[in-house]
């Protein structure tokens, strides 16, 4: 006899990115360009090896780090990362307050734990296109309706679309549906894209305009890893359109340092949501590993962090290059195209005249034949699936198993005809 599970339970799908990494674990000769994974090679286990070190030293205040910790975070990690947030944004002293701030598994626990406590099914959340595909999963599990925004050729959310987006829904009376605006602000998955300080100063003005609460979700789990320079808007925190909204910020110390310790944190200017996450948060783990925490502080007090991250930003820059070097004049003559990145972990390639670069595509399958692996950029959109785009992530191989990847990916578009057809 079959188990009936949960409405909640019944939406499960299995993960788009568990079904692709099964397909790249199946082949151990394949080069993947798939999942997001941090640079292996640098990892920094002998600056974690004289933190433990360090932490042990103390016999009674080491043992406090294996023991349960506050689930809201520790207090010390929690006060280090509102500063970093204050310094990023270039505020004064005490602008933001630890009380604010928790610290989660990974981002993408906050935001799990933003739409578990903002919407019901049925409710819908803005999101750019394309966006982070996890995060549509999180909505689709959760019976939440992803809603496109309007774009520019350029990349950004095109606000006077927007505008017009929010007075059909108001005409309709259903703007209530609409509980959140999800954007992934700094070099973003997929694209590389930051949000520009001018439009993003307009959102929150079009949104602080309404008369109806529309809370705003900030992803900025790629800010500092920009290659040689931060990107210039300040994040929603800072921005004066924002003040009178519901702002979650949510980042992460896992792609900037060791992902393995799934340290990430969020910021929450309204009580009330906060109040809520934390309750479900408590639910869940009783909080963010302790141990992992205290790591992760010492690294940020003692500088390891930031020098490591610096070491990083040259590292990705470097891969990058390597990447878009290695496509630049032959896939460019076969009309593939992609935007240069200043900072993160992938390219956002296009295919040319609409071929089709999906899972069941004839060019996915050229691909896996040749042992190159990607994310079809279908995944990332919310509605209508666009089916000629690829997400292809430099941040895991070695920059010579990057040429190697991308002379296989090459082979595979070159056996390709291109006609308009497609």
């Amino acid at each position: 006899m079959s188990i009936k599970l949960s409405d909640l339970g019944s939406r499960q799908k299995p993960s788009d990115i568990t079904r692709l990494m099964t397909i790249a674990l199946e082949r151990p000769d394949m080069l993947s360009l798939a999942a997001g994974f941090t640079d292996n090679d640098s990892l920094p286990l002998l600056d974690i090896k004289s933190i433990v070190d360090e932490i042990a030293e103390t016999e009674a205040e080491g043992k406090k780090t294996l023991q349960y910790g506050a689930n809201v975070g520790r207090a010390g990690l929690r006060s280090i990362l509102t500063k970093r947030i204050e310094a990023s944004d270039e505020l004064g002293p005490d602008a933001l307050s630890d009380d604010r701030m928790f610290v989660s598994n990974g981002s993408q626990q906050a935001l799990y734990l933003a739409i578990q406590t903002l919407c019901n099914p049925g409710d819908c959340i803005l999101v750019e296109q394309p966006t982070y595909f996890v995060f549509l999963e999180i909505l689709d599990g959760l019976g939440v309706t992803p809603l496109a925004m309007p774009m520019t050729d350029e990349g950004e959310i095109h606000v006077e679309g927007l505008k017009g987006l929010f007075a059909e829904w108001q005409a309709a009376d259903e703007l209530h549906r609409i509980k959140a605006l999800y954007m992934v602000s700094y070099f973003a998955n997929p694209t590389g894209h930051s949000v520009s300080k001018k439009v993003k100063s307009e959102i929150g003005a079009a949104l602080s305009g309404l008369g109806t609460t529309i809370a705003v979700i900030e992803d900025a789990a790629y800010r500092e890893l920009y290659y040689e320079a931060p990107h210039e808007a300040r994040s929603c925190l800072a921005i004066e359109a924002y003040a009178d909204l519901p702002v979650l910020y949510t980042s992460t110390l896992t792609k900037p340092y060791a992902s393995g310790l799934k340290v990430g944190f969020a910021y929450c200017t309204d009580d009330t949501w906060l109040a809520s996450m934390l309750t479900v948060k408590g639910q869940q783990d009783f909080g963010t590993a302790n141990f992992a925490q205290a790591i992760m502080e010492r690294a940020l007090e003692n500088g390891l962090f930031d020098g490591h991250l610096e070491e990083l930003r040259a590292i990705y820059k470097n891969k990058m290059e390597t990447l878009h070097a290695a496509f630049e004049q032959e896939l460019g003559e076969l009309g593939w195209s992609w935007p240069v990145p200043s900072g993160g972990l992938y390219l956002w390639l296009r295919s040319p005249n609409g071929v089709r670069t999906d899972a069941e595509s004839e060019f996915h399958e050229a691909c896996i034949a040749k042992g190159v692996f990607y994310v079809p950029g279908d995944l990332c959109f919310p509605s209508s699936r666009i089916q000629d785009f690829i997400r292809l992530s430099f941040g895991t191989l070695a920059p010579i198993e990057i040429q190697r990847a991308a002379d296989r990916f090459k082979a595979a578009a070159s056996s390709m005809t291109y006609s308009a057809s497609q």
